[in-house]
């Protein structure tokens, strides 16, 4: 076993923009989502040996509900279903990031469980099994296995090469609600998806800074009739000194507001902490 797959980040994913081009046949949705992640997010630690097994603690594992349910477990089930004779484990979960919160924490940390089972069994990174594992765990999951900022498609099984994203001071914001995913969708009621034609994601980081600013959320209407709050989130990042956009993230109800200069976001997560000290409130950078 190699040493070094013994710890691991799980970033949180921010949905810059994401558009929903229309429902599937089978229920799904099409959607297109610039994605960058957070510096801050879960960790993952994993001694090899023994039995499958998974301990969570943390400041929201209590909100994370049934350790036998997590995609940690899941996505090493996944892998070991393509990897004949695959060491397994114990896992420890140290999870940070707010449950059902538009920042696929828990994608992020069955990512962060395939790219240490890869590392201890001596796994490319680039093994395709990998990535039919990461697919077969959940939506979000593949963009999550190698954290950088990418355009995802389809239902996020689709991944642009990584892209040049300047880095991005920013403020997350969680008003302490979850909201379902499959509950934001259904208020949606998205049209059936046509034929779609791709552009090609911006080449430079002033295009895809220039995507961002004109960008959108559709799910952010949806889920702001279903939590309220939200909304009232939204106006007190816009308000904040500073701040030149904000937004939600995924289905939410984590909004992320975007700042000129570190000093600016710290400033900003400190007005808020004394105004809003029941929201959960990060000073990050995002990047890819």
């Amino acid at each position: 076993m190699a040493a070094a797959a013994r710890a691991e980040n799980a970033p949180a994913k921010v949905n810059l923009t994401l558009r929903v081009l229309g429902r599937r046949a089978d229920g799904y949705h099409d959607i297109e989502s610039l994605v960058a992640f957070a510096g801050v997010g879960d960790a993952l630690t994993f001694a090899p040996g023994g039995a499958l097994a998974l301990a969570v603690s943390g400041p929201t594992a209590a909100a994370a509900g049934d350790v036998a349910d997590n995609l940690v477990l899941r996505a090493a089930r996944a892998l070991a279903e393509r990897v004949e004779g695959l060491k397994l484990g114990r896992f420890t979960l140290s999870k940070r990031l707010p449950v059902s919160a538009g920042l696929g924490g828990g994608s992020a940390d069955a990512a962060a469980a395939l790219r240490l089972l890869a590392r201890a069994n001596r796994i490319a990174p680039d093994d395709p099994r990998l990535m039919q594992a990461a697919r077969a765990t959940g939506a979000d999951v593949p963009v999550c296995l190698d954290p950088r900022a990418r355009l995802m498609r389809g239902i996020g099984d689709i991944l642009s090469a990584p892209l040049e994203l300047s880095r991005l001071f920013a403020l997350l914001v969680n008003p302490g609600v979850a909201v379902a995913t499959k509950d934001v969708f259904a208020a949606l009621n998205a049209p059936h998806a046509e034929h779609i034609a791709h552009a090609a994601p911006p080449a430079t980081p002033g295009g895809l800074l220039a995507e961002i600013t004109n960008g959108r959320n559709d799910l952010e209407a949806p889920a702001i009739e279903l939590e309220p709050g939200i909304a009232d989130v939204l106006a007190v990042l816009r308000k904040l000194p500073g701040c030149r956009l904000a937004r939600m993230s995924g289905s939410g109800a984590t909004c992320f507001g975007l700042f000129d200069s570190s000093r600016a976001t710290t400033a900003a997560a400190r007005t808020l902490r004394v105004g809003y000290p029941a929201w959960w409130t990060r000073a990050t950078v995002l990047g890819g």
